[in-house]
Order: structure tokens, then sequence, then C-alpha cells
């Protein structure tokens, strides 16, 4: 595991290095409970499948990467997407990346995608959100009863160590304080002007498909791809399907 400064912050990255010259780099970004150790060997068959760079990283205060020193908002995606994702390009040299996000790591790709909109090749999101649905305070709702029922913060531990606690706390309080019910980022979707791939499973825990019907509505060209027997996580849910789309659609824009 390598670590880098970001805004003052150390920050614990994996940088796997493109097989072949003039191939794009992708910047995975992680949901609300993850890490780089969350994706698990994804980053590497997701290499190997593109044959691109593939960097990975936890973003402060998950995983083995410092954390804040102010507390959670409500804003705290925005956050992310408009000061800390420039912030780590320009430290490791990025300029034109693809974002591939999951979950939070979509919604922050969503942003960034909207308030840098000449920066992305192209984004890719998978189970993101624009905006809090019923479903999704219900999902939230559950995960709070396995932290409080359940073995879920052993599991949890083996990746975010003593910051566990913590990691959950910033998490579902957030989504499920009052004044979250109204956070929406759609205002951003009309100003992309990348190539989009949207990834939803039609099993979702924590959405409906409007999530991503949204985004092909306000963004032009939108390439949707919605999954059966499919949860909140394509990429482990339904790998190969994900893979296979993720690589047709790289491979789209490297010939572009």
């Amino acid at each position: 595991m390598k670590h880098i400064v970001v805004n003052g912050l150390l920050l614990e990255y994996r940088d796997l290095p493109a097989a072949d010259e003039g191939r794009p780099t992708l910047l995975l970004l992680h949901e609300g409970l993850g890490c780089v150790a969350m994706w698990r060997d994804f980053p590497a068959k997701l290499a190997a499948a593109t044959r691109c760079r593939v960097i990975v990283w936890s973003r402060a205060g998950y995983g083995g990467s410092q954390p804040y020193a102010a507390p959670r908002t409500p804003s705290y995606m925005h956050r992310e997407a408009e000061e800390a994702l420039p912030a780590l390009l320009a430290a490791l040299h990025v300029e034109r990346p693809i974002l591939i996000g999951h979950s939070d790591g979509g919604s922050i790709a969503l942003i960034f995608a909207g308030a840098f909109p000449t920066v992305p090749l192209g984004i890719a999101v998978m189970a993101p959100h624009e905006f809090v649905e019923d479903v999704t305070l219900a999902g939230i709702h559950a995960a709070r009863t396995a932290w409080e029922t359940t073995d879920l913060a052993k599991k949890l531990a083996r990746y975010h160590h003593d910051q566990t606690p913590q990691v959950f706390s910033d998490w579902n309080d957030t989504w499920l304080s009052p004044v979250f019910r109204d956070w929406n980022i759609e205002a951003y979707l009309a100003k992309i002007r990348c190539p989009v791939l949207a990834i939803q499973g039609e099993d979702d825990e924590y959405a409906t498909l409007r999530q991503i019907d949204t985004i092909a509505e306000q963004v032009p060209g939108t390439q949707l791809l919605k999954l059966a027997h499919c949860g909140h996580t394509p990429q482990r849910d339904q790998e190969a399907a994900v893979l296979a789309a993720l690589e047709a659609f790289i491979g789209r824009l490297s010939a572009g």
C-alpha cells in the first residue's frame, strides 16, 4: 500500500500500472463504508481487462487514511468531489481520468463531472444516489440494526481498524439526519459533458432504478446497465457483467 499527502492528510492508495502506454487512467471511488481493501481483487481484474492504469484510494477517515479534523456535514460528498478529488489528481499528476464510483463514490463522481466538466474523460457509476428515497433510508435503518445486533462492527474493523465506529456513525448518522432528507445533486447532472455509464442492480436494497433513469434523462447519451439478480454492489453480485461493460465503455473512450 502506498501513501500520499493530500490537503495535509495522509491517504492510502494502490496504483496498478498500465499494461499498454497511452491507455487512460482509471480512478476508483469507494462506497460509504468502503476503502481500498474492500474493493478486494476487483481493481486487479479491471486493470487486466482494460490494460489501463488503475488507482484506488481510501478517502480521509477510511481504511488506513488519516481522518478529517472537522465533523462530517451533509455536504461531505461535495467536499470530496470539489476539494479532495482535484487535490488528489494534482498530487498524482493525473489529468484526464475515467472515474469509476460505487454508491457514495458514484455520487462523488457525478458531482465532480458536473463541477469540472472538462476534466474527466468519462465516468462510470455503480448504484449512485442523486437524491434520497424512502427505500434508501429503510436500508440505512437496517444497517444500523445490523450494527447493533450482529458482528457487522467486527467485519468492518478488518478494514477500518480503530476508525470503525467513526466510519459507521459518520455515514449512518448523516444519512438518517432530518436535514439530509432534502439532499439532492441533480443540478450537477445538466453540467456533465463527458460520456456516462450508469449501472444498478434491479434488487438494490438502497435505491430504486429511478436513480440511474434520472441520470439518463438529464445527461444525453448516458448508457444504462440494469442488472437482474443484483443488489447494491454490482461489482460483486454481477462481476463478469460489470467488467465486460466497463471494458467496452473504456475501449470506446480510448478509441475516441
